[in-house]
């Protein structure tokens, strides 16, 4: 096609052939940009190591729904279809920018499979895509430098604020797509004027608005204005991809391998170390995180991936309270710590000695105030992981001795009787005391064996008010007809928690003691009311016969016709049901509950605001019943305040821990007499008719 305007491979500049430019702008650009890139990488060639280099068919589903297809961007809305129209223009256009660099050195050059409808098609998608872009970029700017939405605030104990670097990139942007379209519309202008076939332009679009700006130009104002914003362009491309990973905006770049190697399976803990089995763990020199090396290449990873949006803290319930803990800086400090000591420049100038992190990056009450709930890893949209380098650094600390005052009394404890209260072993069946002696409840054995077991668990063993949920559980296993049985004293904590604060060895007695005490008592299945000890039995012990959630159980005995309900005399009080996190998001039995409570005829139920997988953590979990955090307000006074406002008077959890901390909730918030809580399991029993009918074969 004949043209009127000099390309960018055919010019001059003061005499200098201008494809000089086009080539040493790219060569130098790729050269800087590997260079960074190698530097990067170093820390996590000298990390600990990860195995991720499996089940790569559902990796590659993963990386479809979370990294192409954005899946949990429009959980905030405005934000994310705007990070969404960011991301499908950079997608489409960057075809583009690819092509303009080869067209600085040949005029022709078309990019493979786009030289015929095919081009034209994407053309007009195209120009589309840097117009959208290009607004999102002045919506987004707005909004962070004018609105500032509350989760982008940096406290000043975190460091400085990012405003400026997400302000400045989103300037970058919109020079790309500018540049890009002034190249275009300069070049379809000065066609026009001579009356050649021009490029089409699609109608409405940036390059066609400033095709109407400049049609009073003359050519050489068109010449001029066509190679500088090519050289505009081609600068702002390649000082763009060489600044992404000098900061936040590095996830750009490294997003699509964070999302690929990203956690699979929810509910369970890292190994201690990849590769070393619990036989060789004796052989360790070090547990858990101590220095920056000690994270696994994934968690480095993932440092370099937070795209420093907020969201993990917005959804975190410990920051919510004011303790002090925000997942979003365990990653910002995590990557300022690595920029710090694998600095990019000088070569080689690495940080030879550093402080323990623990005291210098972290703080002790920073990591010990995570409750485990699993909040911030649900909301990330690039896949970061925050329980198992929380996990590891309490690891580190308990290795060096370093556990919190109120902690240590019922870890020992745990560790002397398996139990957090230090009560006696042989106490641990008198819940069953209370129950009806025509239904004894059996203690399995070398005498009594049982089809079933029923795991209490620690806390509905010893709480006083908790081990009204076992005698409800044992009644509602009655009147299914269900062959069952408990481990009485040879039953241990499930240690669910004792993993999650770092005490592996602990844990791992007490993992081994309970399995051979399940296996011994022959029992073909296990219920349990305790979410904890679902998850622990489910997701951190190995070859025990199937776990169900006493939800679960009740829900598929009314499927079968085993237990029935009678109508419920609510006496217009409305029920809501509260997620607990280890049966909620680590195990996603959302509505299994739900559809026990709808199956109650006359209960009117709501869910609050906050539920499902965006569930507000009560703060009750396991040993941080013992933990005396630094707070403004209790979790549970938020949860309980949550259920008012969603007009409930009954708060319905599935989880002993949490009706703990609800029902003292209630107290603190002085709420007593409007608003009650009850686990399901005691709902159930109430409303269950007792002689329920043998289900037909």
């Amino acid at each position: 096609m004949e043209t009127v305007l000099i390309p960018p491979a055919n010019a001059y500049f003061l005499g200098i052939p201008t494809i000089v430019f086009s080539f040493l702008i790219p060569i130098a650009g790729v050269v800087i940009f590997a260079y960074i890139i190698t530097m990067r990488g170093i820390p996590l060639l000298k990390a600990a190591p990860d195995n991720r280099w499996n089940r790569f068919g559902e990796r590659f589903q993963k990386l479809l729904k979370i990294w192409l297809f954005q899946y949990r961007h429009p959980r905030y809305m405005l934000a994310g279809v705007l990070h969404i129209i960011l991301f499908a223009g950079f997608l489409v256009l960057s075809i583009r920018s690819t092509s303009l660099v080869f067209i600085g050195i040949s005029e022709n050059f078309v990019f493979p499979g786009l030289g015929g409808p095919l081009g034209a098609v994407y053309n007009l998608f195209k120009d589309y895509a840097a117009t959208m872009v290009l607004v999102s970029c002045v919506i987004a700017m707005i909004r962070r430098g004018i609105f500032k939405p509350e989760r982008y605030a940096v406290p000043e104990r975190y460091g400085k604020d990012h405003t400026m670097e997400a302000v400045f990139v989103l300037c970058l942007i919109s020079t790309l797509m500018i540049s890009e379209s002034l190249f275009e519309a300069s070049a379809a202008v000065a066609q026009s004027q001579k009356g050649l076939h021009a490029e089409f332009i699609a109608p409405l679009s940036l390059a066609w608005f400033f095709k109407i700006l400049l049609g009073g130009a003359d050519i050489g104002t068109l010449q001029g204005m066509h190679l500088f914003m090519y050289y505009l362009h081609d600068v702002t491309f390649f000082f763009f991809l060489c600044f992404l990973p000098l900061g936040k905006h590095f996830h750009v770049i490294t997003s699509i391998f964070n999302v690929f190697f990203m956690r699979i399976d929810r509910g369970n803990i890292k190994p201690v170390r990849h590769g070393v089995s619990d036989e060789q763990l004796d052989d360790l020199e070090s547990f858990g995180v101590k220095k920056l090396e000690d994270f696994t290449w994934k968690h480095m990873l993932d440092f370099y991936s937070c795209a420093d949006c907020g969201r993990c803290s917005d959804q975190c319930p410990a920051n919510a309270v004011k303790r002090p803990l925000s997942p979003r800086f365990i990653s910002i400090k995590g990557r300022d710590a690595i920029f710090k000591n694998y600095p990019i420049y000088p070569v080689g100038a690495f940080a030879p000695d550093r402080e323990p992190l623990m005291g210098s990056v972290y703080q002790e009450d920073e990591i010990w105030s995570c409750t485990t709930c699993g909040a911030c890893e649900q909301e990330c949209p690039l896949g970061i992981e925050y329980i198992d380098k929380i996990v590891d650094l309490r690891r580190g600390m308990i290795d060096e001795g370093t556990v919190p005052q109120s902690l240590q009394k019922p870890l020992s404890a745990l560790e002397k009787r398996g139990n957090p209260w230090g009560k006696m072993e042989k106490k641990r069946a008198d819940w069953t005391k209370d129950l009806p002696e025509e239904a004894p409840v059996k203690i399995l054995g070398k005498k009594e064996t049982a089809r079933t077991l029923y795991f209490a668990d620690s806390i509905t063993s010893y709480d006083d008010r908790m081990q009204d949920i076992g005698r409800a559980s044992a009644r509602i296993l009655q009147t299914a007809h269900e062959d069952f049985g408990i481990l009485g004293k040879a039953e241990k904590d499930s240690g669910n928690e004792v993993k999650r604060f770092g005490e592996e060895m602990l844990f791992q007695d007490l993992r081994d003691k309970n399995t051979e005490a399940i296996l011994a008592s022959g029992v073909e299945g296990i219920v349990t009311a305790d979410p904890h000890a679902f998850n622990a039995f489910k997701n951190d012990y190995a070859d025990l016969p199937p776990v169900e959630h006493i939800s679960q159980y009740i829900l598929r005995q009314l499927k079968s016709g085993n237990l029935k309900f009678s109508p419920a005399d609510s006496n217009g009080k409305v029920y809501t049901y509260h997620d607990p996190c280890y049966l909620g998001r680590h195990n996603g039995l959302y509505e299994e509950p739900r559809q026990v409570l709808d199956a109650i005829p006359g209960i009117k139920r709501v869910d609050m605001q906050k539920c499902r997988d965006r569930s507000f953590c009560c703060g009750g979990g396991g040993l941080m019943l013992f933990y005396e955090p630094e707070e403004d307000q209790r979790m549970g006074v938020l949860r309980v305040e949550m259920a008012v406002e969603a007009g409930a008077d009954v708060i319905v959890t599935a989880c002993p821990f949490c009706l703990v901390n609800i029902e003292d909730a209630i107290k603190v918030a002085g709420m007593e007499g409007k608003v009650e809580a009850i686990d399901l399991a005691e709902l159930v029993a109430q409303h269950m008719v007792q002689e329920a009918e043998e289900a037909v074969p």
